[in-house]
């Protein structure tokens, strides 16, 4: 073990760690309720605003396009200026766009707010564990730390609902405005906790005296040692830009048909940018993914399963919030209330996830756990004209949750198993790069579905229930395809009974 740091040695007697732990799990909180919180309350900005579902949809997408589009370049951003300057910029930026949001009135501004607060995550996400890492002494006081603030994140989904419900009683921007002054007070005691970057960390022009990753400069890597090669822009650029078009053509499909050019335009440019993508990662110095990495089957795995457990639980959550509140008549806390059967449960068993993967290995657990949600999304595909709350609802919610309970960790733990300690990072943002797309390429389709067969005004209960099933019908698509990913990662043989390999 090597020597601690002074920050370390006195994490035991120094109330600074656990202040600064404070920090980052309020912030990991409130990066998790985002995802949730404006679920409850799409229906009411739809209505206020006029808003169809396919441009409801943006609230919810534009935050996951943020995040998971930005990802990668986020925690390139963070290696090259340092973790505490882009911390505290990105705290600030994400309080700022939460004050717009509130006053918002154009669709378009509302989804750029969302856009920059996922991109904000994007920033801090890579940076919290970093720095727990750094600030407390490996062992007891470390996993004590790593718990709390896995705990914090466990429950942000779930604490999204709630706060959600409760404020859309009142309106439904208190939803949008009341991170600012809880990021703010974060921001005010991050300035005075957060530690100092290193020096280097924090050089712009490291790069270009050591060459690229800190090695020194060599014929091939000398050339392209500018700032804009070593951000890797062009790959963030066409990665960012790929998931915001991809989404743009679904949601123009809604507005023209599935045959207008306008759509499929978007949708064709969506796809090369995919295509450019990967053609500028494999030909960049330093690139912002390691296209190696597509060839880690437990890594591609995970990314795919729980790209297919996240999205299809966010196309659901759209469905059942849009009948909760339209046709049964539920308040939008009640609406919350009826939802947390599936977020509670992972909440609860946040902490105890690890030891089931170690006990069952990853790849059981995975496999075992996309059954549950398949099975619910069934549930609500059968003949029931009124789709009850208690008969048809909370069962498929609870399976929802089941399955989150058993996959969850072993998603994550599956995604970067297998590999050195130096490429699981990348790994990692690989892995939630894939979560985030899912949730905005479902959220967007599961909107375009519904706003195509949605009844017309007047219709009865029956009819409008009659309007979800393509929307559900795609979602246990999606649920049937993780099932699928998640059996095949049985056929691996050599995998230990408590490995967490994939």
């Amino acid at each position: 073990m090597t020597s601690p740091t002074p920050a370390t040695a006195a994490t035991r007697q120094d109330p600074r760690p656990w202040g600064l732990l404070f920090v980052l799990a309020g912030n990991m909180l409130i990066d998790a309720l985002e995802v949730s919180v404006l679920v409850v309350a799409a229906p009411s900005i739809g209505a206020d605003l006029g808003l169809a579902p396919a441009v409801l949809q943006w609230t919810i997408s534009g935050f996951a396009i943020g995040f998971g589009g930005l990802l990668l370049f986020g925690a390139r951003m963070v290696a090259l200026l340092g973790c505490r300057r882009v911390y505290l910029a990105a705290l600030l930026a994400f309080t700022a766009a939460s004050l717009v949001a509130a006053v918002a009135t154009d669709p378009a501004l509302l989804t750029a707010t969302r856009l920059v607060k996922g991109f904000c995550a994007a920033l801090t996400a890579p940076t919290g564990l970093a720095i727990i890492s750094t600030a407390f002494r490996e062992g007891r006081a470390r996993d004590r730390a790593v718990s709390v603030y896995t705990l914090f994140g466990a429950a942000g989904f779930t604490a999204g609902l709630l706060l959600s419900g409760l404020l859309t009683a009142v309106s439904w921007r208190w939803t949008l405005a009341f991170p600012a002054p809880v990021v703010l007070v974060l921001f005010l005691f991050a300035r005075r906790l957060l530690p100092p970057d290193e020096p280097d960390a924090a050089d712009p022009h490291r790069g270009e005296r050591e060459g690229v990753g800190g090695r020194k400069p060599t014929a091939e890597s000398a050339p392209v040692t500018t700032v804009a090669r070593r951000y890797d822009l062009a790959g963030a650029a066409a990665l960012a830009g790929s998931l915001l078009t991809l989404v743009y053509g679904i949601s123009l499909m809604a507005e023209h048909g599935w045959r207008d050019a306008r759509p499929l335009t978007a949708l064709a440019l969506g796809t090369t940018l995919i295509a450019v993508f990967v053609m500028v990662e494999r030909r960049a110095p330093r690139p912002l993914m390691d296209t190696g990495l597509a060839a880690h089957g437990p890594l591609i795995r995970s990314a795919l399963g729980a790209a297919a457990l996240n999205g299809s639980y966010i196309g659901l959550l759209f469905v059942l919030t849009l009948h909760l509140q339209t046709v049964l008549g539920r308040s939008p806390l009640e609406t919350a209330l009826a939802l947390l059967p599936a977020s509670v449960p992972l909440a609860v068993t946040a902490l105890f996830s690890g030891g089931l993967v170690r006990r069952f290995g990853a790849a059981r657990l995975i496999a075992a756990g996309a059954v549950p949600p398949f099975a619910g999304q069934l549930l609500l595909l059968r003949d029931d004209a009124s789709m009850r709350y208690l008969s048809v609802v909370l069962p498929a919610l609870l399976l929802v949750a089941a399955g989150f309970v058993l996959a969850f960790a072993a998603l994550n733990m599956q995604a970067v198993s297998g590999l050195p300690a130096t490429r699981r990072g990348m790994a990692g943002g690989i892995y939630q790069t894939g979560v985030q797309t899912g949730a905005a390429l479902m959220a967007a389709l599961v909107a375009a579905l519904l706003q195509m067969n949605r009844a017309a005004a007047g219709a009865s209960a029956a009819d409008v229930v009659s309007g979800y099933r393509p929307a559900l019908l795609l979602i246990a698509a999606v649920g049937a395809g993780g099932l699928v990913v998640g059996v095949s990662g049985l056929a691996d043989r050599h995998r230990k009974p408590g490995s967490c390999d994939g």
